[in-house]
């Protein structure tokens, strides 16, 4: 008995769908490897069987050659990288700085950076980490530990400039260095701390000490002033100055002395007497 193979209609009909939703695929996957989509703040880095090319890809959309060509994107902008390192005084002191980095790569540049030193973590690792510690550790041993605690300014300066110069060997900009803080040996700090409070013991026993020599001075220069006025008093009394001031003062009546038969004029002078004109003959 011959059998005869059947074909189901309806799992045909599946199989034309599964093969034409792989093609959809396919085809999907095909044409967005045609493009490639650089976002803001990045450019691409164009790759043509691995080897970088000189062109550089702005932001928006761009067409590529696919398998042939991959896009590797960097980011361009700002960025921040914390770094905290040792280093050594020139009394011999050891300090821990903590230093803020922010920069960013060179958009004309990103082709030969990723070329050279990679994408953005293995820029941070292999050159801005040991960059930075370099020099700090070049920078504080020109100066004593209390020189960098009153110099800070000054340090972070010097830090700025010299971390700028290094990394734009590379292709990266430095847009601010932040010295976020500087600690010290407990040792050192308990020193820096009782030298301050001697010397605010020092300036304030100083103010004391000043304050009383001005207050002896004051009190010298009253009494010479009084000396002064009283001698010059003496001078200037005189017979005449005192009756005068007497007569300015008087208030026309002379003095009483007391008697048996009552109170009686000191001296027999009235006021009546003394405007009372003479009689004639």
């Amino acid at each position: 008995m011959r059998t005869s193979t059947q074909f189901n209609p309806f799992s045909i009909t599946q199989l034309q769908y599964i093969m034409g939703g792989i093609i959809l695929f396919l085809g999907i996957a095909i044409i967005s490897k045609a493009f490639a989509i650089v976002n803001p703040g990045e450019r691409g880095v164009v790759m043509r069987f691995g080897k970088v090319q000189n062109v550089i890809l702005d932001e928006g959309i761009h067409p590529i050659m696919p398998i042939m060509t991959s896009v590797k994107k960097l980011n361009v902008r700002v960025q921040k990288t914390d770094i905290e390192s040792e280093a050594g005084t020139k009394d011999l002191q050891i300090i821990t700085a903590a230093v803020t980095l922010n920069w960013h790569i060179n958009h004309s540049q990103v082709n030969k950076i990723y070329q050279q030193l990679g994408d953005e973590k293995q820029i941070v690792n292999t050159i801005i980490l040991p960059a930075m510690s370099e020099v700090l550790k070049a920078a504080t041993p020109k100066k004593t530990a209390e020189q960098i605690l009153k110099e800070r300014d000054n340090l972070k300066t010097e830090i700025d400039n010299n971390i700028k110069t290094r990394l734009s060997k590379y292709g990266l900009q430095v847009d601010d260095t932040s010295l976020v803080n500087i600690s010290f040996s407990p040792e050192f700090t308990k020193a820096i701390e009782a030298k301050q409070i001697a010397e605010q013991q020092a300036l304030q026993a100083g103010y004391v000490a000043e304050k009383a020599k001005k207050d002896a001075e004051a009190q010298v220069n009253r009494a010479k002033g009084e000396a002064e006025a009283q001698k010059l008093l003496r001078e200037n009394i005189t017979p005449q100055l005192l009756q005068k001031q007497a007569i300015e003062k008087w208030d026309g009546k002379f003095p009483q002395v007391m008697s048996g038969s009552g109170a009686l004029p000191f001296i027999n002078i009235s006021p009546s007497n003394l405007t009372a004109q003479p009689k004639s003959n």
